[in-house]
Parts: C-alpha cells; sequence; structure tokens
C-alpha cells in the first residue's frame, strides 16, 4: 500500500485524467481525495454518509454549511459533520482541495 504522496503528482495525476476530484486513498477508516473548482464555478455536490475535513491548499471562496456562510482561503481547515448541507460558492480563484472522509467513503 502507498503512504507517501507527492502533491504535484496528485495534481497532474487529477488533471490527466480530466476530472475535478481525484480519489488517491482508499482503506476501511479513511478515503483522501483532491478536489478542484475553477473561479466562477458552483460546488454541486450533495451531503455525505461520512464526516468529512478539507483543507484548502489554495484559492478562495465561501462555504455554506447549513444555514452559516464562511469566507475560506489558503490554509483554512474545515470539518463538515455527516449529512450536513454544504458547498463552496462565490469562487473568486480557483480552489484547490484536500479532502478526507472517515470512515470510508461509500459510493
Amino acid at each position: 500500500m502507498k503512504r507517501i504522496y507527492e502533491f504535484s503528482e496528485l495534481q497532474k495525476q487529477r488533471r490527466s485524467i480530466g476530472t475535478s476530484y481525484l480519489e488517491f486513498l482508499r482503506v476501511p477508516t479513511m478515503t483522501a481525495g483532491l478536489y478542484t473548482l475553477p473561479a466562477g464555478s458552483t460546488d454541486a455536490q450533495k451531503p455525505h454518509k461520512e464526516d468529512e475535513m478539507y483543507y484548502v491548499v489554495r484559492g478562495r471562496a465561501r462555504l455554506r454549511i447549513g444555514n452559516e456562510d464562511h469566507p475560506v482561503a489558503a490554509g483554512t481547515v474545515i470539518f463538515v459533520e455527516a449529512a450536513a448541507e454544504h458547498g463552496f460558492h462565490k469562487i473568486e480563484e480557483d480552489l484547490e482541495l484536500l479532502v478526507f472522509f472517515a470512515p470510508s467513503e461509500s459510493s
């Protein structure tokens, strides 16, 4: 099982498959991925069955969790509990996020 990841390689891999999300780790207790949203776009994700953490690698936007709205930028760490309505919006600069689900994300 791979234990060390180079962020630049994850970025290249995500770009090569042409999707906004690249899952790079899945074990029974956790899933990890790289998620990107371009400036001006809207996040269309739905609530998840798992708890979720984000680390904002780069970019600026707002994140709505339930009825609360929060500014996010590089360096922000975010926790979203399972089943919570949430999504990024007003994306001013391309967002690049590390995402962690616990337990492992269900399909």
